[in-house]
């Protein structure tokens, strides 16, 4: 599956985040914001997998469709993978 600029933006976006949970840290910054960033971290990633999935799923149940397949399983999967990823 290719991955469009938009998710690769907002992992990107992630990324800066946590390098500045780090320098955060490093600077011996207050519990409360170090725990607020990460926390806008973890909820942008968790935002970033939930667009990867919907993407994915879409695609195949698409492709599914197109084949006169079953979907079901497809779409189980999608769940399986959000309620994993929390």
């Amino acid at each position: 599956m290719e991955y469009d600029t938009k998710v690769k933006n907002r992992v990107r976006r992630v990324e800066g985040q946590v390098r500045a949970i780090l320098r955060m840290m490093n600077e011996g910054k207050d519990c409360r914001e170090l725990v607020s960033q990460m926390s806008a971290a973890r909820n942008a990633m968790d935002r970033a997998i939930a667009i990867v999935v919907s993407s994915n799923l879409e695609h195949c149940v698409r492709e599914q469709i197109e084949k006169g397949e079953d979907t079901d399983s497809q779409i189980k999967e999608a769940v399986d993978l959000l309620v994993k990823s929390r």
